[in-house]
């Protein structure tokens, strides 16, 4: 699905296409109109020499020709200037081969006064262009572009007693005036202040909306104090997109507040669930002191008392360790961060547990870790018994013949202590609730031991899982290789 960014660029996309195009099309309407003004001057220019070739017929019919004196060229001059005044724009003459120019009119001059003079800067063309008309026998024209306006020069054979005569028409087509190339002008600035202009507003729109979506998303992706809460976003100053933040910031606002009531009810049912754990783990042993004490004083004669006293001095060593690994794990302790190196520190955990894996028929091996550095950094006492409660879980769960190996490595900036067993692994209905206090799978056990070993590894701003619960177990505690 497209974003409504895409579609704003498209749309400006085509506001651009469109403006070239419009352009486009005004410029080739207006060359089209300038080359019809071109040919009408052409047309213009052909029927006047036509005109000037019918008077001069007329006038010549039944003379036999004579001397070309000045009489006859003031009479030739008069034949110009009937012919031409008609043809607005139009000047012109009567030319012959050798003699030069004969006569010379230009009755619709706009000027001050007549204009009899021939023009010099065209005299060369206007020689051209009466030599191919004699040459050829027929009309003859010759156009010259110049920056604004169109020079058409026609000339055309005349008939009669005097030899090498020909009529010639001179006009001028203007390109860059006019009606025509004011409308260009008109409309072109028109499509400026509108297509060109709505499109420069439109990507300057498309430029600050990314920059205030881009503050949204940067706002929304940084992190706030080690909050999970949404944070509260800035206003843009765009009315559709401030809808949109305060909408944001309610939603976020209500979302922290059920998620402290959700962090409340959690607190309680474990709480719940662990004051009802601690009930059952203290009432087992006193009531076995209570058992041994009324044995004791049933015979009178305190034969029993002294197996009464050690077996309660037996409960109260499991209530000392019992309320130890709660205190240890409900008392969060700022880990004491040293350089640890990780092979001796492997080696000197398992070998604590050597002795009690023996003595099962279990194979516990430690890696060497990674060679790294520099050195991780943990705290080595606390991360000692992380590891102790793991591997006494694995001693405890797996069978005679099978194996436990512990081991270290690195990925990124993350330190992985691993423990694995070939034990029968997690009960599926264990796996959900296995980290929480009082939770284990043996009569015997007391359940602090993986809460224990959450906390250490929350305390070094880490955590720890379960990899692997069919076909064994296997514990990954993970931990930032040199905290922050």
């Amino acid at each position: 699905m497209r974003s409504l960014r895409s579609r704003l660029l498209a749309l400006w996309i085509m506001l651009v296409v469109s403006g070239m195009a419009t352009g486009y099309l005004l410029f080739e309407s207006y060359q089209q109109t300038a080359n019809a003004r071109l040919a009408r001057s052409e047309e213009l220019a052909a029927r006047a020499c036509r005109e000037l070739a019918d008077r001069y017929q007329f006038f010549v019919t039944g003379w036999s020709g004579g001397e070309i004196d000045d009489e006859l060229k003031q009479q030739l001059a008069a034949v110009v200037q009937s012919a031409l005044s008609g043809a607005a724009g139009v000047e012109g003459g009567i030319w012959q081969a050798d003699t030069g120019s004969l006569a010379y009119a230009f009755p619709t001059y706009e000027g001050t006064g007549p204009k009899t003079d021939l023009p010099a800067a065209e005299l060369n063309t206007i020689r051209d262009v009466n030599a191919e008309a004699q040459r050829s026998g027929g009309p003859s024209s010759i156009r010259q572009s110049g920056r604004s306006q169109v020079l058409i020069v026609h000339a055309c054979p005349l008939r009669g007693p005097l030899t090498g005569v020909t009529g010639w028409t001179m006009t001028r087509a203007f390109t860059a005036e006019g009606p025509a190339y004011n409308q260009l002008l008109a409309g072109l600035l028109l499509l400026a202040l509108t297509i060109f202009g709505s499109a420069a507003w439109l990507a300057r729109l498309l430029y600050v909306w990314s920059l205030k979506i881009n503050q949204i998303e940067a706002a929304l992706d940084a992190p706030h104090a080690g909050t999970i809460d949404l944070p509260t976003l800035p206003r843009t100053g765009a009315p559709e997109l401030d809808r949109l933040v305060e909408a944001l910031n309610s939603t976020g606002e209500r979302l922290s507040v059920e998620r402290r009531r959700a962090a409340a009810a959690e607190r309680l049912a474990a709480l719940g669930r662990m004051s009802a754990g601690l009930a059952h783990e203290i009432r087992n042993p006193i009531a076995a002191m209570r058992l041994k004490a009324e044995n004791a004083l049933a015979v009178a004669d305190g034969s029993r008392s002294e197996a009464a006293l050690t077996s309660i001095l037996q409960q109260v060593d499991r209530l000392d360790v019992l309320l130890r690994d709660l205190l240890e794990m409900t008392q969060a302790r700022e880990p004491g961060l040293a350089e640890v190196d990780l092979e001796t520190f492997l080696a000197r955990t398992v070998e604590t547990h050597r002795d009690l894996a023996t003595a099962r028929d279990i194979a516990l091996t430690a890696g060497t870790g990674p060679a790294s550095s520099p050195l991780p950094q943990f705290d080595p006492l606390q991360m000692q018994r992380a590891l102790d409660n793991l591997i006494i879980n694995a001693i405890q769960n797996t069978p005679a013949g099978g194996k436990i190996s512990v081991d270290a490595r690195r990925r990124g900036d993350l330190l992985l202590l691993q423990v694995s067993d070939t034990g029968p692994g997690i009960p599926d209905e264990l796996r959900e609730r296995l980290f929480e206090p009082f939770v284990t799978g043996r009569a015997d056990g007391t359940g602090l031991g993986l809460a224990i070993v959450r906390e250490i590894a929350r305390n070094h701003r880490g955590h720890v899982r379960l990899v692997r619960s069919v076909g064994g177990a296997e514990f990954e505690i993970e931990v930032p290789w040199r905290p922050s």
